[in-house]
């Protein structure tokens, strides 16, 4: 999918201002969306940062992994991640835009951004995992041709996996 010129997708370090708000507003969203959906709250705020300090983001270190930012206009407003689980299978991880930036074309553009980046580091296949309540991911991974799959991972909060051969 070809986005208009003003959307660009580059990697960008963990550790950098930019890459460290683009995480703190993923992490907010998809943490108050849980608490709102089966608590009726938002996130603790002493909960929150927690929650954020505990990823380092080495998983997105090159050569096995890379983060990338996707701006518009030049202004960052998405990111998503990508790591090798094993010499054929990338995972795609923590893909998130603004709320304000969506429907744009720029999650499209993001996601095939990723998928390059999973080829370019060697992977055959990317696999994820979301929430069911995240029924925006959900139809954005099936258009862009994930199949849902069986598990590959534990995590806590993961519903729902996915897997695309590349």
């Amino acid at each position: 999918m070809s986005a208009p010129a003003a959307w660009t997708v580059a990697p960008e370090d963990f550790g950098s201002p930019v890459a460290a708000a683009l995480w703190r507003a993923y992490y907010t969203e998809v943490s108050d969306r849980w608490y709102q959906l089966h608590e009726r709250r938002v996130t603790d705020p002493a909960e929150l940062e927690r929650g954020i300090a505990a990823t380092s983001g080495a998983e997105f270190v090159p050569p096995r992994g890379v983060l990338l930012v996707a701006r518009y206009g030049g202004e960052p407003v998405g990111s998503a991640g990508v790591r090798l689980l094993d010499d054929s299978t990338a995972e795609l991880k923590r893909m998130f835009l603004r709320a304000d930036m969506r429907g744009q074309g720029g999650a499209a553009f993001l996601g095939e951004a990723a998928e390059r980046q999973a080829r370019a580091l060697g992977a055959e296949r990317i696999v994820l995992d979301t929430r069911r309540d995240l029924v925006e991911a959900r139809a954005l991974y099936a258009r862009l041709g994930y199949v849902e799959s069986t598990a590959h991972n534990d995590e806590m909060y993961a519903e729902c996996w996915y897997q695309k051969t590349l």
